[in-house]
């Protein structure tokens, strides 16, 4: 077992009508999660809204996760920024707090070359040495993809132990894990690759999907590990609908959708993103009804 495991979830950050931050509803969910497949919870990271969220709102989001699954599972902070200086301050007030980790995202917007993000990342993670980072790389949200040799060179520093790749391409991902060392965890950004992501040394995802379906994406993982892979295929082929359907627009709208189709007091969306189209919403629940992931009175 990698540090991180093998199923994190990228959490949405539950609002209430108002808009604010809904703590309670957060602290239920994180439960509800590493009750049903997730090894860590990820907080504060593309999913859970960062960009709208301020950095109080952030570091209490941190506790209140960490104390709500205390000794179930693992809290990986996204504190990433496009300012160094900035990612750096909010990274050592999450080792202050005591989380497993940090989730370090590529610069956005200002597009730095190959050179500019290794030092970026080398500076944060030389300021918490303790801290095991994660890197993430997105570059279709970023503008900026951070290549395979890069990865490489910063998998030296000690406490850089693991990438979420969401580039989408399996070349990128192959080569990330022929230049790393084996215990460099390699981590799908889309859930939807994870199978063929693991037939090329990944270990895990750090999923959307996993709000929903958690436990039968770590019966899929486990499955490809023990050679079954003929199972593991099958799982893969019967979510592969709802992973589509939670990224048929901007994530994450339809994940949040999905939450309150089963239930779950999580509220909109912050501005500017925007509600879910009917359309999008009535496919979504179709394939949640397929899969059984409604609850009676809803089918």
């Amino acid at each position: 077992m990698t540090y991180f495991g093998r199923v994190l979830t990228a959490m949405i950050t539950p609002f209430d009508q108002t808009g604010a931050v809904d703590y309670e509803s957060v602290g239920r969910l994180a439960s509800h999660l590493v009750n049903h497949g997730t090894d860590t919870i990820v907080v504060c990271g593309t999913t859970g809204e960062s960009p709208t969220l301020s950095w109080a709102e952030e570091y209490e989001l941190f506790q209140v996760v960490k104390a709500a699954i205390s000794g179930h599972g693992k809290v990986v902070a996204g504190t990433g920024s496009n300012s160094t200086r900035e990612a750096i301050e909010a990274t050592q007030k999450a080792a202050e707090l005591g989380l497993d980790g940090t989730l370090q995202v590529v610069p956005y917007y200002n597009k730095p070359p190959q050179d500019g993000l290794e030092k970026h990342f080398s500076a944060i993670a030389t300021a918490v040495p303790d801290l095991p980072v994660m890197l993430y790389n997105v570059p279709g949200r970023t503008g900026q993809n951070l290549a395979a040799s890069t990865v490489a060179k910063l998998a030296e520093i000690p406490n850089i132990i693991a990438v979420k790749e969401a580039s989408g391409n399996l070349d990128q991902v192959s080569e990330i894990c022929r230049l790393t060392p084996p215990e460099f965890a390699v981590y799908s950004g889309d859930d939807s690759l994870t199978l063929p992501m693991l037939a090329v040394g990944a270990v895990g995802v750090v999923s959307v999907a996993s709000h929903l379906v958690g436990d039968s994406l770590q019966q899929m993982i486990q499955a490809y590990e023990k050679g079954q892979v003929f199972e593991a295929r099958d799982i893969h082929l019967k979510l592969l609908p709802l992973c589509k359907a939670l990224f048929a627009t901007t994530n994450p709208i339809l994940v949040k959708s999905a939450m309150q189709l089963q239930g779950w007091s999580v509220g909109k969306c912050r501005l500017p993103l925007s509600e879910a189209p009917v359309a999008l919403v009535d496919e979504l629940k179709n394939i949640m009804a397929a899969l059984e992931l409604l609850p009676t009175a809803i089918v």
